[in-house]
């Protein structure tokens, strides 16, 4: 055998295991089947943070091609359907230091481990896109959807890239491959699936154990803590994302992150988190009793928000719009809007004001919590994951009510991901009554 394949085969930490070089080259070819003769798509990866950590790929360089090396770039070549791979040369110093990375020298390797054509050096990289007429890259890394500082004129490495190319070929025509790779992406694979249940799994598990560990007193964050823990010893990287945990009042701020605060009794507690399981995430939403035990008011708005929740899970189908859904879940929904009595009239407005809300089934998940794709202007497919999500806002009393799971549509319905984590009320009481495992840990932040 060979050496390096040797070294391959006792650290296999060198190359992902979770998906085959067949559906790596399968996403290839249909990017192929949609880009001109005369195009090349162009994607770069991520750089290392310095700050040793663990590096993790750009998402959709990822799924082209599962390789996690920092600076290496990947060409899919329009005219002859090829794909080449550049690699960073080998870093003695570096591999003395980390361990064996894969590089521009493991030529043979890297095509069987990978499935692209060839493997050169970053070297070759701007010869061989010479006389390309049409370049498609990825435009939407320019921007995160965060307020630009002013003070800071420093570039995106995505942008500078772009601008690197344009100005060496200005007569170039460039354009986005994301409307190309956001349809790909949205709907999942079987492979993609078995990774996704995982994540929901452990998700839940996390939210049920955080439910056993709510006392008043307990700090936010050590919530967070305890998630991190059921992440982090089931092989996940940790989270996916900064976690929602928000007692009381924070909730009313849907993207609260800080977790900083102390909770009280009395209080509903929301809790929103997801690992990153080699490179695949979830999302779930509970809000539970600080106290054990809803009181009458809560009962009354999350109970109305998990019914809701229900009927979406038994409506969500194949073959039809998210629209409709949305449509017969609010039909059906109007039934126990007429059998509840609420105790304030604020609450029967919001309540109604829920059925009008066309967002129930919200974002897709897959490689971020916010996956790329809009699965909404086509009928369902088998394949599709995103949020159920039904939510509720009281602003007379700055109330934020929602129950949130990740389904996967299937031939004939849905598979909920994230069902192990208790929704039914009831439910969720009796497991905040069972130990948790922050009870073995003493509490330093008692002050």
């Amino acid at each position: 055998m060979d050496k390096t394949i040797s070294t391959y085969a006792q650290n296999n930490h060198l190359f992902q295991t979770d998906f085959t070089i067949e559906e790596f080259s399968n996403r290839r070819t249909k990017v192929f089947d949609r880009i001109e003769d005369d195009a090349i798509v162009l994607l770069q990866g991520a750089s290392p943070t310095g700050e040793f950590d663990i590096f993790r790929q750009l998402d959709d360089f990822y799924y082209l091609c599962g390789v996690e090396v920092p600076y290496s770039y990947l060409l899919l070549n329009g005219k002859n359907r090829k794909t080449i791979l550049y690699l960073p040369a080998c870093d003695p110093q570096q591999e003395r230091n980390e361990g064996k990375i894969l590089n521009s020298d493991d030529t043979e390797l890297v095509k069987t481990l990978t499935g692209v054509d060839e493997v050169r050096k970053l070297e070759t990289f701007y010869e061989d896109i010479n006389g390309a007429k049409i370049f498609y890259t990825l435009q939407r890394l320019w921007h995160h959807g965060s307020i630009p500082e002013p003070l800071d004129a420093q570039m995106s490495k995505e942008k500078h890239f772009i601008n690197q190319l344009k100005a060496q070929y200005p007569n170039a025509e460039f354009r986005d491959l994301s409307p190309i790779i956001n349809p790909l992406r949205n709907v999942k694979s079987d492979a993609e699936i078995r990774l996704m249940r995982i994540a929901g799994q452990l998700t839940a598990q996390a939210v049920t154990e955080a439910m056993r560990c709510t006392k008043p007193g307990v700090i936010e964050y050590q919530l967070g803590a305890v998630a991190e823990y059921i992440f982090l010893v089931n092989g996940a990287r940790g989270s996916s994302y900064r976690p929602i945990i928000a007692g009381g009042a924070n909730a009313w701020h849907g993207h609260y992150y800080r977790n900083n605060c102390r909770i009280q009794e009395g209080d509903l507690l929301l809790m929103d988190c997801a690992p990153d399981y080699r490179y695949y995430t979830s999302d779930i939403g509970r809000m539970f009793p600080v106290s054990g035990k809803y009181s009458p008011w809560q009962r009354e708005l999350y109970g109305f928000i998990v019914e809701y929740h229900k009927v979406l899970l038994s409506l969500i189908r194949p073959g039809v719009l998210a629209s409709q859904i949305m449509d017969e879940a609010a039909q059906e929904m109007k039934k126990v809007f007429e059998k509840t009595k609420f105790s304030k009239s604020c609450y029967e407005d919001a309540a109604r004001q829920t059925l009008e809300f066309r967002g129930h089934l919200s974002h897709g998940v897959g490689l971020t919590v916010h996956d790329v794709g809009n699965y909404y202007p086509e009928p369902l497919i088998p394949g599709t994951v995103f949020a159920i999500d039904p939510q509720m806002w009281i602003p007379e009393e700055q109330l934020y009510i929602r129950s949130e799971d990740t389904v996967v549509v299937t031939q004939d319905g849905i598979e909920n991901l994230t069902k192990l984590a208790p929704l039914e009320l009831d439910d969720i009481e009796k497991v905040m009554k069972e130990d948790g495992i922050m009870q073995m840990i003493p509490l330093y932040c008692n002050d």
